[in-house]
């Protein structure tokens, strides 16, 4: 399973989202620090959970970074997270 795949998976699992996307942007980033060939170093996660309602930007984005822990700590390089409002 990608990176990608693997990321789209447990958000799902975790904050059973109404919105979710994860983008690939490592290719934007290919000369640059944690750049490796094949991609995979760099995502772009937008996300809607009822489950964030409530919570402040910085612990919604904590929620997101520690539900992907093991990601971050085996390659992933970066990740940018956008909480967007919940769609009906």
């Amino acid at each position: 399973m990608s990176v990608r795949d693997t990321i789209a998976e447990k958000l799902s699992v975790k904050f059973t989202p109404t919105h979710l996307e994860v983008i690939d942007e490592s290719e934007k980033h290919r000369g640059h620090g944690g750049y490796r060939e094949g991609g995979e170093t760099h995502f772009r996660v937008r996300i809607a959970s009822p489950l964030f309602a409530g919570q402040s930007r910085l612990a919604q984005h904590r929620a997101v970074m520690e539900a992907l822990d093991a990601e971050l700590k085996a390659g992933v390089h970066a990740l940018a997270v956008e909480v967007v409002a919940p769609t009906a």
